[in-house]
Protein backbone atom coordinates (compact mmCIF):
# COMPACT_ATOMS: atom_id res chain seq x y z
CA UNK A 1 0.00 0.00 0.00
CA UNK A 2 1.63 3.20 -0.78
CA UNK A 3 1.33 5.90 1.75
CA UNK A 4 0.87 9.75 0.86
CA UNK A 5 0.87 12.97 3.75
CA UNK A 6 -1.98 14.40 1.77
CA UNK A 7 -5.13 14.12 0.29
CA UNK A 8 -6.86 16.19 -2.05
CA UNK A 9 -10.28 15.26 -2.38
CA UNK A 10 -11.84 16.99 -5.46
CA UNK A 11 -16.20 16.95 -5.87
CA UNK A 12 -16.99 14.32 -8.72
CA UNK A 13 -20.74 14.80 -8.08
CA UNK A 14 -22.97 15.98 -11.38
CA UNK A 15 -23.11 19.71 -10.06
CA UNK A 16 -19.39 20.31 -9.77
CA UNK A 17 -18.76 18.53 -12.67
CA UNK A 18 -21.16 20.06 -14.77
CA UNK A 19 -18.99 23.22 -13.20
CA UNK A 20 -15.26 21.71 -14.26
CA UNK A 21 -14.40 20.27 -11.88
CA UNK A 22 -12.72 17.12 -13.68
CA UNK A 23 -10.67 19.52 -15.17
CA UNK A 24 -9.59 20.62 -11.68
CA UNK A 25 -8.40 17.14 -11.10
CA UNK A 26 -6.39 16.82 -14.67
CA UNK A 27 -4.71 20.15 -13.91
CA UNK A 28 -3.97 19.10 -10.22
CA UNK A 29 -2.26 15.68 -11.20
CA UNK A 30 -0.14 17.42 -14.02
CA UNK A 31 0.80 20.25 -11.56
CA UNK A 32 1.78 17.51 -8.71
CA UNK A 33 4.16 15.78 -11.22
CA UNK A 34 5.69 18.84 -12.47
CA UNK A 35 6.26 19.40 -9.11
CA UNK A 36 7.52 16.57 -8.54
CA UNK A 37 5.29 15.18 -5.72
CA UNK A 38 2.82 13.03 -7.32
CA UNK A 39 3.54 10.36 -5.37
CA UNK A 40 3.12 12.07 -2.13
CA UNK A 41 -0.46 13.85 -2.59
CA UNK A 42 -3.26 12.08 -3.62
CA UNK A 43 -5.67 13.35 -5.51
CA UNK A 44 -8.99 11.67 -4.97
CA UNK A 45 -12.64 12.00 -6.98
CA UNK A 46 -15.26 12.22 -4.61
CA UNK A 47 -19.08 12.22 -4.26
CA UNK A 48 -20.83 15.33 -3.67
CA UNK A 49 -20.00 17.09 -0.64
CA UNK A 50 -23.35 19.07 -0.54
CA UNK A 51 -22.53 22.44 -0.73
CA UNK A 52 -23.05 22.59 -5.06
CA UNK A 53 -23.85 26.42 -4.81
CA UNK A 54 -20.15 27.11 -4.66
CA UNK A 55 -18.62 24.40 -6.79
CA UNK A 56 -16.30 22.81 -7.72
CA UNK A 57 -15.28 21.91 -4.12
CA UNK A 58 -11.53 20.86 -3.25
CA UNK A 59 -10.65 20.02 0.11
CA UNK A 60 -6.91 19.14 1.05
CA UNK A 61 -6.30 16.96 4.27
CA UNK A 62 -4.77 16.64 6.75
CA UNK A 63 -5.46 20.28 7.21
CA UNK A 64 -9.01 20.47 6.02
CA UNK A 65 -9.00 23.34 3.96
CA UNK A 66 -12.23 23.86 1.92
CA UNK A 67 -11.28 25.55 -1.56
CA UNK A 68 -14.41 26.75 -3.03
CA UNK A 69 -14.94 27.60 -6.74
CA UNK A 70 -11.92 26.13 -7.75
CA UNK A 71 -10.82 26.07 -11.87
CA UNK A 72 -7.84 24.99 -13.42
CA UNK A 73 -6.50 28.64 -13.32
CA UNK A 74 -6.39 28.62 -9.06
CA UNK A 75 -4.71 25.11 -9.32
CA UNK A 76 -0.51 26.15 -9.96
CA UNK A 77 -0.68 28.41 -7.10
CA UNK A 78 -2.51 25.92 -4.41
CA UNK A 79 -0.08 23.02 -5.67
CA UNK A 80 2.80 25.43 -5.34
CA UNK A 81 1.96 27.68 -2.07
CA UNK A 82 -0.33 25.00 -0.51
CA UNK A 83 0.96 21.51 -0.92
CA UNK A 84 4.87 22.23 -1.50
CA UNK A 85 5.31 25.39 0.81
CA UNK A 86 3.08 24.49 3.47
CA UNK A 87 0.63 27.95 3.01
CA UNK A 88 -2.72 27.84 2.73
CA UNK A 89 -4.00 30.25 0.01
CA UNK A 90 -6.39 31.58 2.36
CA UNK A 91 -8.27 33.97 -1.20
CA UNK A 92 -9.18 30.64 -2.33
CA UNK A 93 -10.82 29.40 0.64
CA UNK A 94 -14.61 29.30 1.27
CA UNK A 95 -15.93 32.34 2.79
CA UNK A 96 -16.33 31.27 5.97
CA UNK A 97 -13.78 28.87 6.45
CA UNK A 98 -11.12 31.62 6.93
CA UNK A 99 -10.37 32.01 11.06
CA UNK A 100 -7.40 34.22 12.32
CA UNK A 101 -5.68 31.79 13.53
CA UNK A 102 -6.28 28.93 10.64
CA UNK A 103 -9.37 27.68 8.39
CA UNK A 104 -12.61 25.88 9.93
CA UNK A 105 -12.90 22.53 9.68
CA UNK A 106 -16.09 21.24 7.12
CA UNK A 107 -17.94 20.89 10.43
CA UNK A 108 -17.51 24.24 11.73
CA UNK A 109 -19.03 25.58 8.78
CA UNK A 110 -22.64 26.69 8.99
CA UNK A 111 -23.97 25.05 5.88
CA UNK A 112 -22.93 21.72 7.81
CA UNK A 113 -23.04 22.70 11.85
CA UNK A 114 -26.47 21.55 12.21
CA UNK A 115 -26.39 18.51 9.59
CA UNK A 116 -25.98 15.11 10.68
CA UNK A 117 -24.93 12.72 7.77
CA UNK A 118 -25.69 9.61 8.10
CA UNK A 119 -27.35 8.54 4.71
CA UNK A 120 -24.57 11.14 3.24
CA UNK A 121 -21.59 9.98 5.36
CA UNK A 122 -19.69 8.55 2.85
CA UNK A 123 -20.30 11.35 0.08
CA UNK A 124 -16.88 13.59 -0.18
CA UNK A 125 -15.05 11.43 2.27
CA UNK A 126 -14.47 8.41 -0.56
CA UNK A 127 -13.33 7.44 -3.70
CA UNK A 128 -16.83 5.86 -4.75
CA UNK A 129 -14.91 3.96 -7.76
CA UNK A 130 -12.48 2.39 -5.20
CA UNK A 131 -14.46 -0.53 -2.93
CA UNK A 132 -11.37 -0.59 -0.78
CA UNK A 133 -12.23 2.48 0.07
CA UNK A 134 -15.60 1.80 1.18
CA UNK A 135 -14.20 -1.23 2.61
CA UNK A 136 -11.88 1.33 5.47
CA UNK A 137 -15.11 3.00 6.11
CA UNK A 138 -16.65 -0.56 7.89
CA UNK A 139 -17.70 -1.12 4.23
CA UNK A 140 -19.61 -4.85 4.09
CA UNK A 141 -19.24 -5.61 7.72
CA UNK A 142 -22.79 -5.20 8.59
CA UNK A 143 -23.71 -7.46 5.73
CA UNK A 144 -20.97 -10.15 7.54
CA UNK A 145 -22.34 -9.34 10.72
CA UNK A 146 -25.97 -10.35 9.70
CA UNK A 147 -24.85 -13.51 7.34
CA UNK A 148 -22.67 -14.98 10.51
CA UNK A 149 -24.43 -13.41 14.04
CA UNK A 150 -28.30 -12.61 12.84
CA UNK A 151 -31.11 -14.87 11.35
CA UNK A 152 -33.44 -12.96 9.17
CA UNK A 153 -35.78 -12.58 11.63
CA UNK A 154 -32.95 -10.86 13.79
CA UNK A 155 -32.36 -8.57 11.19
CA UNK A 156 -35.80 -7.45 10.84
CA UNK A 157 -36.74 -7.22 14.55
CA UNK A 158 -33.42 -4.38 14.37
CA UNK A 159 -34.85 -2.90 11.29
CA UNK A 160 -38.58 -2.59 12.85
CA UNK A 161 -36.79 -1.48 16.63
CA UNK A 162 -35.06 1.39 15.20
CA UNK A 163 -38.50 3.05 13.53
CA UNK A 164 -36.94 3.65 9.92
CA UNK A 165 -39.59 4.85 7.67
CA UNK A 166 -39.49 4.62 4.38
CA UNK A 167 -37.73 7.56 2.66
CA UNK A 168 -39.40 7.21 -0.68
CA UNK A 169 -42.46 9.88 0.23
CA UNK A 170 -44.96 7.62 1.94
CA UNK A 171 -43.16 7.21 4.69
CA UNK A 172 -44.39 3.80 5.40
CA UNK A 173 -42.23 1.07 8.36
CA UNK A 174 -39.60 -0.31 6.53
CA UNK A 175 -39.60 -3.05 9.11
CA UNK A 176 -42.78 -3.94 8.26
CA UNK A 177 -42.65 -3.98 4.91
CA UNK A 178 -39.41 -6.65 5.58
CA UNK A 179 -41.77 -8.57 7.47
CA UNK A 180 -44.46 -8.74 5.11
CA UNK A 181 -41.85 -9.77 2.29
CA UNK A 182 -40.66 -11.96 4.66
CA UNK A 183 -43.43 -13.91 5.86
CA UNK A 184 -44.91 -13.78 1.56
CA UNK A 185 -45.29 -17.31 0.33
CA UNK A 186 -43.09 -18.44 -2.98
CA UNK A 187 -40.59 -20.01 -4.54
CA UNK A 188 -38.64 -16.87 -5.77
CA UNK A 189 -38.26 -13.70 -4.01
CA UNK A 190 -36.60 -10.19 -5.41
CA UNK A 191 -35.14 -7.25 -3.62
CA UNK A 192 -35.51 -3.50 -5.79
CA UNK A 193 -34.05 -0.24 -5.54
CA UNK A 194 -36.52 2.34 -6.46
CA UNK A 195 -33.56 5.44 -8.13
CA UNK A 196 -35.71 6.47 -10.01
CA UNK A 197 -36.04 10.16 -8.16
CA UNK A 198 -38.51 12.14 -11.02
CA UNK A 199 -39.39 15.14 -8.73
CA UNK A 200 -38.46 18.21 -10.14
CA UNK A 201 -35.55 19.64 -7.99
CA UNK A 202 -34.59 17.06 -6.74
CA UNK A 203 -31.22 15.02 -6.65
CA UNK A 204 -30.64 13.17 -3.23
CA UNK A 205 -30.94 9.75 -4.43
CA UNK A 206 -28.49 10.35 -7.55
CA UNK A 207 -25.95 12.27 -5.13
CA UNK A 208 -25.80 8.87 -2.87
CA UNK A 209 -25.50 6.66 -6.13
CA UNK A 210 -22.50 8.96 -6.86
CA UNK A 211 -20.75 9.48 -3.86
CA UNK A 212 -21.60 5.55 -1.86
CA UNK A 213 -22.78 2.83 -4.58
CA UNK A 214 -21.41 0.25 -2.28
CA UNK A 215 -23.77 1.50 0.73
CA UNK A 216 -26.70 0.37 -1.56
CA UNK A 217 -25.19 -2.69 -3.18
CA UNK A 218 -24.42 -4.15 0.96
CA UNK A 219 -28.10 -3.18 2.46
CA UNK A 220 -29.86 -4.41 -0.53
CA UNK A 221 -27.98 -8.36 0.68
CA UNK A 222 -28.58 -7.45 4.08
CA UNK A 223 -32.54 -6.90 2.78
CA UNK A 224 -32.54 -10.04 0.53
CA UNK A 225 -30.99 -12.22 3.30
CA UNK A 226 -33.34 -11.07 5.35
CA UNK A 227 -37.05 -11.54 3.09
CA UNK A 228 -35.20 -14.62 1.12
CA UNK A 229 -34.28 -13.56 -1.93
CA UNK A 230 -31.64 -14.07 -3.99
CA UNK A 231 -32.02 -11.64 -7.22
CA UNK A 232 -31.99 -7.93 -6.44
CA UNK A 233 -32.40 -5.21 -9.33
CA UNK A 234 -31.99 -1.36 -8.92
CA UNK A 235 -34.26 0.42 -11.48
CA UNK A 236 -32.66 4.40 -12.08
CA UNK A 237 -33.13 6.83 -14.98
CA UNK A 238 -30.98 6.86 -17.83
CA UNK A 239 -30.24 10.48 -17.19
CA UNK A 240 -28.21 9.85 -14.33
CA UNK A 241 -25.13 8.99 -16.34
CA UNK A 242 -22.19 9.47 -13.76
CA UNK A 243 -25.09 7.38 -10.89
CA UNK A 244 -24.95 4.76 -13.44
CA UNK A 245 -21.10 4.44 -14.14
CA UNK A 246 -20.22 4.30 -10.84
CA UNK A 247 -23.28 1.74 -9.70
CA UNK A 248 -21.63 -0.26 -12.32
CA UNK A 249 -17.99 -0.07 -11.54
CA UNK A 250 -19.63 -1.38 -7.85
CA UNK A 251 -21.55 -4.30 -8.38
CA UNK A 252 -18.54 -5.28 -10.62
CA UNK A 253 -16.08 -5.17 -8.03
CA UNK A 254 -18.94 -6.58 -5.02
CA UNK A 255 -19.02 -9.52 -7.42
CA UNK A 256 -14.75 -9.81 -8.08
CA UNK A 257 -14.41 -10.06 -4.33
CA UNK A 258 -17.23 -12.52 -3.73
CA UNK A 259 -19.60 -10.00 -2.05
CA UNK A 260 -21.96 -10.70 -4.62
CA UNK A 261 -22.63 -13.63 -6.03
CA UNK A 262 -22.51 -17.56 -5.22
CA UNK A 263 -22.08 -18.55 -0.81
CA UNK A 264 -21.12 -14.96 0.47
CA UNK A 265 -19.02 -14.42 3.18
CA UNK A 266 -18.61 -18.61 3.19
CA UNK A 267 -22.26 -18.72 4.07
CA UNK A 268 -24.97 -20.66 2.13
CA UNK A 269 -26.35 -16.90 0.87
CA UNK A 270 -26.54 -16.55 -2.87
CA UNK A 271 -27.46 -13.10 -4.25
CA UNK A 272 -26.53 -11.11 -7.71
CA UNK A 273 -27.37 -7.79 -8.59
CA UNK A 274 -28.80 -5.98 -11.68
CA UNK A 275 -29.20 -2.60 -13.45
CA UNK A 276 -32.66 -2.09 -15.09
CA UNK A 277 -32.43 1.88 -16.85
CA UNK A 278 -35.54 4.18 -16.98
CA UNK A 279 -36.68 6.40 -19.54
CA UNK A 280 -37.38 8.95 -17.34
CA UNK A 281 -40.98 8.65 -16.84
CA UNK A 282 -42.12 10.18 -13.68
CA UNK A 283 -44.88 7.79 -13.16
CA UNK A 284 -42.12 4.48 -12.59
CA UNK A 285 -41.25 6.42 -9.48
CA UNK A 286 -44.94 4.58 -8.61
CA UNK A 287 -43.85 1.45 -7.26
CA UNK A 288 -45.98 -1.15 -9.53
CA UNK A 289 -45.30 1.01 -11.87
CA UNK A 290 -41.53 0.18 -11.55
CA UNK A 291 -42.25 -3.15 -11.02
CA UNK A 292 -43.89 -3.12 -14.88
CA UNK A 293 -40.81 -1.20 -16.40
CA UNK A 294 -38.76 -3.45 -14.97
CA UNK A 295 -40.30 -6.84 -16.66
CA UNK A 296 -39.78 -4.64 -19.70
CA UNK A 297 -44.03 -3.21 -19.99
CA UNK A 298 -45.26 -0.10 -20.19
CA UNK A 299 -44.27 1.86 -17.03
CA UNK A 300 -48.46 1.75 -15.86
CA UNK A 301 -49.12 1.49 -11.85
CA UNK A 302 -51.11 -1.76 -11.57
CA UNK A 303 -54.25 -1.96 -8.95
CA UNK A 304 -53.30 -2.80 -5.61
CA UNK A 305 -53.59 -5.32 -3.67
CA UNK A 306 -52.05 -7.38 -4.09
CA UNK A 307 -48.73 -5.14 -3.18
CA UNK A 308 -45.98 -5.96 -4.23
CA UNK A 309 -44.57 -7.65 -0.99
CA UNK A 310 -47.39 -10.79 -1.96
CA UNK A 311 -47.33 -10.18 -5.53
CA UNK A 312 -44.56 -8.12 -7.26
CA UNK A 313 -41.81 -8.79 -9.85
CA UNK A 314 -42.82 -11.52 -12.14
CA UNK A 315 -45.63 -12.12 -9.81
CA UNK A 316 -43.32 -12.94 -7.28
CA UNK A 317 -42.72 -11.20 -3.47
CA UNK A 318 -41.23 -8.59 -4.21
CA UNK A 319 -39.32 -5.94 -1.40
CA UNK A 320 -38.93 -2.26 -3.13
CA UNK A 321 -37.37 0.71 -1.21
CA UNK A 322 -36.06 3.44 -2.65
CA UNK A 323 -31.97 4.25 -2.50
CA UNK A 324 -32.03 6.75 0.94
CA UNK A 325 -34.12 4.13 3.11
CA UNK A 326 -31.21 1.53 1.52
CA UNK A 327 -28.55 4.54 2.62
CA UNK A 328 -29.38 3.94 7.07
CA UNK A 329 -29.62 0.01 7.37
CA UNK A 330 -25.95 -0.65 7.43
CA UNK A 331 -25.49 1.60 10.02
CA UNK A 332 -28.46 0.64 12.14
CA UNK A 333 -26.79 -3.05 11.99
CA UNK A 334 -23.45 -1.78 12.81
CA UNK A 335 -24.52 1.17 15.46
CA UNK A 336 -27.65 -0.30 16.54
CA UNK A 337 -31.41 0.05 16.66
CA UNK A 338 -31.39 1.92 20.09
CA UNK A 339 -29.02 4.57 18.21
CA UNK A 340 -31.20 5.34 15.11
CA UNK A 341 -34.28 5.68 17.44
CA UNK A 342 -32.59 7.89 19.44
CA UNK A 343 -32.44 10.05 16.65
CA UNK A 344 -35.08 12.40 15.50
CA UNK A 345 -38.60 12.74 17.09
CA UNK A 346 -41.03 10.35 18.38
CA UNK A 347 -42.55 9.00 15.38
CA UNK A 348 -39.71 10.26 12.64
CA UNK A 349 -36.95 8.33 13.48
CA UNK A 350 -33.45 9.32 11.94
CA UNK A 351 -31.93 11.59 9.39
CA UNK A 352 -33.95 13.02 6.29
CA UNK A 353 -32.28 14.48 3.14
CA UNK A 354 -33.14 16.95 1.08
CA UNK A 355 -32.31 18.54 -1.82
CA UNK A 356 -32.53 22.38 -1.37
CA UNK A 357 -33.26 24.99 -3.99
CA UNK A 358 -35.07 27.85 -5.00
CA UNK A 359 -34.52 31.11 -3.60
CA UNK A 360 -31.89 30.27 -1.46
CA UNK A 361 -28.12 31.44 -0.92
CA UNK A 362 -26.66 28.05 -0.12
CA UNK A 363 -28.38 25.63 -2.65
CA UNK A 364 -27.01 22.02 -1.97
CA UNK A 365 -27.32 18.90 -0.34
CA UNK A 366 -28.69 19.08 3.28
CA UNK A 367 -29.23 15.73 5.83
CA UNK A 368 -30.30 16.84 8.86
CA UNK A 369 -32.55 15.00 12.21
CA UNK A 370 -35.92 14.53 12.01
CA UNK A 371 -37.81 17.60 13.60
CA UNK A 372 -35.07 20.43 12.75
CA UNK A 373 -37.36 23.08 12.06
CA UNK A 374 -37.91 24.42 8.88
CA UNK A 375 -36.49 27.69 9.74
CA UNK A 376 -33.49 26.29 10.69
CA UNK A 377 -33.26 24.68 7.31
CA UNK A 378 -33.64 27.99 5.30
CA UNK A 379 -32.00 30.18 7.75
CA UNK A 380 -28.76 28.32 9.57
CA UNK A 381 -27.92 25.98 7.03
CA UNK A 382 -29.49 27.55 3.39
CA UNK A 383 -28.06 31.09 4.45
CA UNK A 384 -31.26 32.46 3.50
CA UNK A 385 -33.14 34.38 0.91
CA UNK A 386 -30.29 35.91 -1.99
CA UNK A 387 -30.98 39.98 -2.17
CA UNK A 388 -32.62 40.34 1.27
CA UNK A 389 -35.79 38.85 0.26
CA UNK A 390 -38.01 37.93 2.68
CA UNK A 391 -39.39 34.21 3.15
CA UNK A 392 -42.83 33.31 1.49
CA UNK A 393 -43.27 29.73 1.14
CA UNK A 394 -41.47 26.24 0.61
CA UNK A 395 -42.62 23.50 -1.46
CA UNK A 396 -42.18 19.80 -0.31
CA UNK A 397 -42.23 16.90 -1.42
CA UNK A 398 -42.62 17.94 -5.11
CA UNK A 399 -45.81 18.17 -7.73
CA UNK A 400 -47.53 15.24 -5.17
CA UNK A 401 -46.44 17.93 -2.04
CA UNK A 402 -47.27 20.88 -0.63
CA UNK A 403 -46.62 24.90 -0.09
CA UNK A 404 -45.34 25.62 3.60
CA UNK A 405 -46.37 29.55 4.31
CA UNK A 406 -44.22 31.93 6.35
CA UNK A 407 -46.14 31.67 9.04
CA UNK A 408 -45.54 28.27 9.58
CA UNK A 409 -41.52 28.88 9.09
CA UNK A 410 -41.23 27.26 12.85
CA UNK A 411 -42.59 23.77 11.72
CA UNK A 412 -40.74 20.87 12.77
CA UNK A 413 -39.69 18.79 9.98
CA UNK A 414 -41.08 15.38 10.39
CA UNK A 415 -43.59 13.23 8.62
CA UNK A 416 -46.74 13.69 10.39
CA UNK A 417 -46.20 17.67 11.37
CA UNK A 418 -46.04 18.04 7.46
CA UNK A 419 -49.27 16.26 6.81
CA UNK A 420 -50.88 17.76 9.48
CA UNK A 421 -50.53 21.38 7.31
CA UNK A 422 -51.50 19.67 3.74
CA UNK A 423 -48.04 18.95 2.63
CA UNK A 424 -45.74 15.92 2.50
CA UNK A 425 -42.10 14.50 3.03
CA UNK A 426 -41.85 13.40 -0.17
CA UNK A 427 -38.69 11.86 -1.41
CA UNK A 428 -36.75 14.79 -0.25
CA UNK A 429 -37.04 18.35 -3.02
CA UNK A 430 -37.13 21.30 -0.68
CA UNK A 431 -38.04 24.72 -2.99
CA UNK A 432 -37.91 28.17 -1.45
CA UNK A 433 -40.21 30.71 -2.56
CA UNK A 434 -39.73 34.26 -1.79
CA UNK A 435 -42.19 37.74 -1.73
CA UNK A 436 -41.72 37.90 -5.56
CA UNK A 437 -43.03 34.27 -6.38
CA UNK A 438 -46.89 33.84 -7.42
CA UNK A 439 -48.29 31.11 -5.60
CA UNK A 440 -50.60 30.61 -8.60
CA UNK A 441 -48.06 29.87 -10.96
CA UNK A 442 -46.45 27.82 -8.58
CA UNK A 443 -49.48 25.44 -8.82
CA UNK A 444 -49.70 25.76 -12.36
CA UNK A 445 -46.34 24.79 -12.46
CA UNK A 446 -46.64 21.58 -10.41
CA UNK A 447 -49.58 20.76 -12.11
CA UNK A 448 -48.38 21.37 -16.22
CA UNK A 449 -45.86 18.67 -14.89
CA UNK A 450 -48.55 16.14 -13.65
CA UNK A 451 -50.44 16.60 -16.67
CA UNK A 452 -46.97 15.99 -18.86
CA UNK A 453 -46.21 13.00 -16.86
CA UNK A 454 -49.76 11.43 -16.27
CA UNK A 455 -49.19 7.79 -17.74
CA UNK A 456 -53.11 8.28 -18.96
CA UNK A 457 -54.15 5.03 -17.46
CA UNK A 458 -56.86 6.24 -15.45
CA UNK A 459 -59.37 8.62 -16.69
CA UNK A 460 -59.34 10.85 -13.01
CA UNK A 461 -55.60 11.70 -13.11
CA UNK A 462 -55.43 11.93 -17.28
CA UNK A 463 -58.13 14.09 -17.82
CA UNK A 464 -59.40 15.68 -13.91
CA UNK A 465 -55.97 16.94 -14.29
CA UNK A 466 -56.09 18.71 -17.68
CA UNK A 467 -59.29 20.35 -16.60
CA UNK A 468 -57.36 21.53 -13.57
CA UNK A 469 -54.68 23.15 -15.51
CA UNK A 470 -57.29 24.75 -17.69
CA UNK A 471 -59.03 26.17 -14.66
CA UNK A 472 -55.65 27.68 -13.44
CA UNK A 473 -54.82 29.24 -16.47
CA UNK A 474 -57.93 30.93 -16.57
CA UNK A 475 -57.19 32.39 -13.64
CA UNK A 476 -53.49 33.28 -14.39
CA UNK A 477 -54.76 34.79 -17.94
CA UNK A 478 -57.37 36.88 -15.67
CA UNK A 479 -60.12 35.18 -17.30
CA UNK A 480 -61.80 33.00 -14.15
CA UNK A 481 -64.46 33.77 -12.21
CA UNK A 482 -65.15 33.05 -8.31
CA UNK A 483 -67.20 30.05 -9.16
CA UNK A 484 -63.75 28.61 -10.37
CA UNK A 485 -62.12 28.54 -7.49
CA UNK A 486 -65.11 26.05 -6.25
CA UNK A 487 -64.91 24.15 -9.12
CA UNK A 488 -61.20 23.74 -8.21
CA UNK A 489 -61.68 22.34 -4.83
CA UNK A 490 -64.51 20.05 -6.36
CA UNK A 491 -62.27 18.45 -8.92
CA UNK A 492 -59.41 18.09 -6.87
CA UNK A 493 -60.90 16.37 -4.48
CA UNK A 494 -62.75 13.84 -6.85
CA UNK A 495 -58.96 13.49 -8.39
CA UNK A 496 -57.74 12.71 -5.17
CA UNK A 497 -60.49 9.96 -3.78
CA UNK A 498 -60.32 7.92 -7.61
CA UNK A 499 -56.98 8.09 -9.22
CA UNK A 500 -55.43 4.57 -9.51
CA UNK A 501 -51.93 5.13 -8.01
CA UNK A 502 -50.34 7.43 -5.22
CA UNK A 503 -48.74 9.55 -7.92
CA UNK A 504 -52.47 10.41 -9.35
CA UNK A 505 -53.98 10.63 -5.72
CA UNK A 506 -51.43 13.15 -4.65
CA UNK A 507 -51.46 15.71 -8.00
CA UNK A 508 -54.05 18.36 -6.62
CA UNK A 509 -51.81 18.50 -3.44
CA UNK A 510 -49.88 22.02 -4.66
CA UNK A 511 -53.28 23.26 -5.58
CA UNK A 512 -55.13 23.00 -2.54
CA UNK A 513 -52.08 23.71 -0.38
CA UNK A 514 -52.01 27.64 -1.93
CA UNK A 515 -55.62 27.86 -2.24
CA UNK A 516 -55.28 27.23 1.87
CA UNK A 517 -52.47 29.66 2.38
CA UNK A 518 -52.76 31.90 -0.40
CA UNK A 519 -56.34 32.45 -0.97
CA UNK A 520 -56.05 35.97 -1.32
CA UNK A 521 -53.65 35.72 -4.33
CA UNK A 522 -56.09 33.91 -5.87
CA UNK A 523 -59.04 36.18 -5.70
CA UNK A 524 -56.52 39.29 -6.54
CA UNK A 525 -55.96 37.48 -10.15
CA UNK A 526 -60.16 37.07 -10.17
CA UNK A 527 -61.34 40.34 -8.95
CA UNK A 528 -58.96 42.51 -9.18
CA UNK A 529 -57.14 41.15 -12.26
CA UNK A 530 -53.71 41.79 -10.68
CA UNK A 531 -51.19 39.18 -10.01
CA UNK A 532 -49.75 40.25 -7.15
CA UNK A 533 -46.05 38.77 -7.27
CA UNK A 534 -46.24 40.86 -10.91
CA UNK A 535 -45.58 37.14 -12.79
CA UNK A 536 -48.30 36.17 -14.21
CA UNK A 537 -48.14 38.22 -17.72
CA UNK A 538 -51.54 38.41 -19.22
CA UNK A 539 -52.28 40.49 -15.64
CA UNK A 540 -49.40 42.82 -16.29
CA UNK A 541 -49.54 46.46 -16.89
CA UNK A 542 -46.19 48.25 -17.96
CA UNK A 543 -46.16 52.32 -17.01
CA UNK A 544 -43.68 54.93 -16.95
CA UNK A 545 -43.12 56.74 -14.05
CA UNK A 546 -42.74 60.46 -15.36
CA UNK A 547 -41.23 62.13 -12.63
CA UNK A 548 -38.44 59.60 -13.08
CA UNK A 549 -37.63 59.48 -16.63
CA UNK A 550 -34.80 61.39 -17.51
CA UNK A 551 -35.71 60.62 -21.63
CA UNK A 552 -32.85 59.06 -22.03
CA UNK A 553 -34.80 57.07 -24.88
CA UNK A 554 -33.03 53.44 -23.57
CA UNK A 555 -36.42 51.56 -23.23
CA UNK A 556 -37.58 52.57 -26.76
CA UNK A 557 -34.17 51.98 -28.41
CA UNK A 558 -34.35 48.30 -26.96
CA UNK A 559 -38.06 47.22 -26.77
CA UNK A 560 -38.44 44.35 -29.48
CA UNK A 561 -41.90 45.74 -30.65
CA UNK A 562 -41.74 49.35 -31.32
CA UNK A 563 -44.42 49.61 -28.30
CA UNK A 564 -42.69 52.45 -26.31
CA UNK A 565 -43.84 55.96 -28.29
CA UNK A 566 -42.37 59.29 -27.74
CA UNK A 567 -39.13 61.90 -27.81
CA UNK A 568 -36.41 62.71 -25.69
CA UNK A 569 -38.26 66.51 -25.87
CA UNK A 570 -41.46 64.99 -25.37
CA UNK A 571 -41.24 62.11 -23.30
CA UNK A 572 -41.90 59.06 -23.27
CA UNK A 573 -45.37 56.29 -22.37
CA UNK A 574 -45.80 52.49 -23.41
CA UNK A 575 -48.41 51.72 -26.22
CA UNK A 576 -50.19 48.51 -24.01
CA UNK A 577 -51.97 47.14 -27.15
CA UNK A 578 -48.24 46.62 -28.43
CA UNK A 579 -46.56 45.77 -25.30
CA UNK A 580 -45.88 42.35 -24.95
CA UNK A 581 -44.46 42.69 -21.55
CA UNK A 582 -41.25 41.01 -21.87
CA UNK A 583 -39.30 43.37 -19.21
CA UNK A 584 -36.80 44.20 -21.66
CA UNK A 585 -37.47 47.95 -20.65
CA UNK A 586 -36.99 47.17 -16.96
CA UNK A 587 -33.76 45.84 -16.95
CA UNK A 588 -32.68 48.49 -19.31
CA UNK A 589 -33.81 51.67 -17.15
CA UNK A 590 -31.06 52.92 -15.21
CA UNK A 591 -33.58 54.65 -13.32
CA UNK A 592 -36.30 52.46 -11.48
CA UNK A 593 -38.62 54.83 -14.18
CA UNK A 594 -40.83 51.67 -15.27
CA UNK A 595 -42.91 49.92 -13.34
CA UNK A 596 -45.22 46.93 -13.85
CA UNK A 597 -48.32 46.39 -11.82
Amino acid sequence: MDFVRSHVLVCGGTGCTSSGSQKVIDALEKELAAQGIDKEVKVVKTGCFGLCAVGPIVIVYPEGAFYSGITENEVPEIVSEHLVKGRIVTKYLYKEAVEENGVKSLNEVDFYKKQLRVALRNCGVIDPENINDYIAFDGYQALGKCLTEYTPEDVIKIINDSGLRGRGGGGFPTGRKWQFTHDAVGDKKYVACNADEGDPGAFMDRSVLEGDPHSIIEAMAIAAYAVGADQGYVYIRAEYPIAVKRLRIAIEQARELGLLGKNIFGTDFNFDLDIRLGAGAFVCGEETALLNSIEGHRGEPRTRPPFPAIKGLFGKPTLLNNVETYANITQIILKGAEWFASLGTEKSKGTKVFALGGKINNTGLVEIPMGTTLREVVYDIGGGIPNGKKFKAAQTGGPSGGCIPASMIDIPIDYDSLLEIGSMMGSGGLIVMDEDTCMVDIAKFFLEFTVDESCGKCSPCRVGTKRLLELLTKITDGNATMEDLDKIEELSETIKSSSLCGLGQTAPNPVLSTLKYFRDEYIAHIVDKKCPAGVCKNLLQFSIIQDKCKKCSLCQKNCPVGAIEGSREEGFKIDTSKCIKCGVCISKCHFDAIEKK
